[in-house]
């Protein structure tokens, strides 16, 4: 049974950043260290720091034959069970690093090639370089080392959505990359059937990891190898009959080479390095994140219909604000995704003397999101959005409430999500009041413009960014 479910959250995966998990089986996703490594944002800046500390720390220790020390950083990369992610078949187990135990996972790293040849500089690069490490493991050794970000993540969509936390549980372990140490703490916990539970974003999963082993094998080192053996004329050369072009074939190179396992690999990295970083560069910009829907089989159509459905049906009035105020945040969510990530609700600032309604973390790389900040010189790692259920018009002290919380560090793009403006033309002459102030870039958005989005079905994103580049550009040139 999804959380989804179980907690009445009455929304679809589409509507929720993290993901939905079933908490009696496993989801056949990992978490993905090149999407979180990818995006440029303070959200994942926390991951990166969080996930090299551990493991340069980690490389460190073993390079030196600190022993002790480096089985006592293994030592809690244990098999977990709160993200019910990965591979175990039938009933959740939090298979993955538990598949080696902690001795284990110690030998594997102590006896690898790739630490005699000081070839790991990432994570990622165990896959690639050392025996027995594959996608779920890794996905599990990521869980435990940045669990305190994801127990503050969960913590935050928990907030977001009214759903009730537990006080006082133990979090387990979690690396604290300021203290160089695992650390254990008590706090509030999501906590289902009296199992914790920790929701991960959706953005950072994938259902098959980019960056093998084999894929490094077979596309990078042997695609080396063919282009040595041409140039030294080696005797696996051939000759094509008729363009009398020079040839080596791959099976060729693997069958005159010794086992090309993951130790020929760590070699083959310590001569030639720029090899792997080509590799993993390559990859790094492959990695895309997953649908909205994620594994979820209802359509989008559908999912436009029933929001469609459900915000007309929201009467106008503070009594029904919170109402309005949660079919926003999902609807939000379905528009914004991937570009945006992690809502926050009522995030505070000035040491909470203001509040903003919902807070998105900005990870676009093209797109409006990209625009503003390029080209009309706007920050906006972050995105404001405001929710008024009024049944009048929003005048200027919603527009003074919204952009007095702008500053260049949380950016000066906001979103003014509101039922109805009777006089539209004459608040977009308030926004560009406020745009030629210098006080930011507020858009007003509508039912009409949610409507017009959601009627478009599958082109719901799009539909949204266009509303966005015509109302902004309005307003910019006004």
């Amino acid at each position: 049974m999804k959380i989804s479910e179980i907690l009445n959250l009455n929304k679809s995966q589409f509507e929720l950043d993290f993901v939905d998990i079933d908490i009696e089986r496993d989801i056949p996703l990992f978490i993905d260290s090149n999407l979180i490594r990818k995006y440029d944002s303070e959200f994942n800046a926390r991951f990166v720091v969080t996930m090299d500390s551990f493991f340069s720390y980690l490389i460190n220790t073993l390079s030196n034959d600190f022993d002790q020390q480096a089985k006592y950083l293994c030592s809690h990369l244990s098999e977990i069970n709160e993200t019910h992610l990965g591979l175990s078949k039938g009933k959740s187990q939090g298979k993955g690093v538990g598949q080696l135990g902690a001795e284990k996972i110690f030998d594997a790293l102590k006896n690898s090639q790739a630490i005699e040849n000081g070839v790991l500089k990432n994570i990622e690069d165990l896959r690639v370089l050392v025996n027995g490490f594959d996608k779920d493991m890794l996905s599990d050794m990521l869980t435990n080392i940045l669990k305190k970000q994801l127990l503050e993540y969960t913590i935050n969509q928990c907030n977001l959505l009214n759903i009730k936390l537990t006080p006082n549980v133990p979090s387990g372990f979690f690396w604290n990359e300021k203290n160089l140490k695992w650390e254990n703490e008590y706090m509030e916990r999501l906590i289902i059937n009296n199992n914790p539970i920790l929701l991960i974003p959706k953005k950072i999963v994938n259902f098959s990891l980019e960056g093998s082993s084999s894929q490094y094998r077979q596309h990078f080192v042997l695609n080396f190898l063919q282009d040595e053996n041409i140039r030294n004329r080696t005797s696996l050369v051939q000759e094509r009959k008729k363009s009398k072009e020079l040839f080596v074939t791959k099976k060729d190179i693997i069958e005159s080479e010794e086992e090309m396992n993951k130790d020929y690999l760590s070699n083959f990295t310590m001569n030639h390095p720029e090899v792997l970083e080509e590799f993993k560069k390559t990859y790094l910009n492959k990695a895309n994140s997953m649908g909205g829907n994620m594994l979820e089989e209802i359509s989008i159509d559908k999912i436009c219909d029933i929001l469609m459905q459900k915000l007309k049906n929201i009467p106008y009035g503070t009594k029904s604000a919170s109402d309005f105020h949660n079919t926003m945040i999902g609807i939000f969510e379905l528009l914004l995704y991937p570009n945006l990530i992690n809502p926050k609700k009522e995030k505070e600032i000035n040491d909470g003397r203001k509040r903003i309604d919902i807070c998105f973390t900005n990870v676009s790389e093209t797109g409006f999101f990209t625009y503003i900040p390029e080209k009309v010189n706007i920050p906006c790692p972050f995105l404001f959005i405001e929710c008024k259920n009024y049944s009048s018009d929003v005048n200027n002290p919603e527009l003074d409430q919204l952009s007095g919380r702008f500053s260049t560090k949380r950016g000066k793009l906001g979103i003014l999500s509101c039922r109805k403006i009777d006089n539209e033309s004459l608040f977009i002459k308030r926004c560009i009041d406020t745009f030629k102030d210098d006080n930011g870039l507020i858009i007003p958005i509508t039912d009409k413009d949610i409507i017009q989005c959601l009627e478009s079905k599958k082109d719901v994103s799009k539909k949204f960014e266009e509303i966005l580049f015509e109302k902004s550009r309005t307003i910019i040139t006004g």
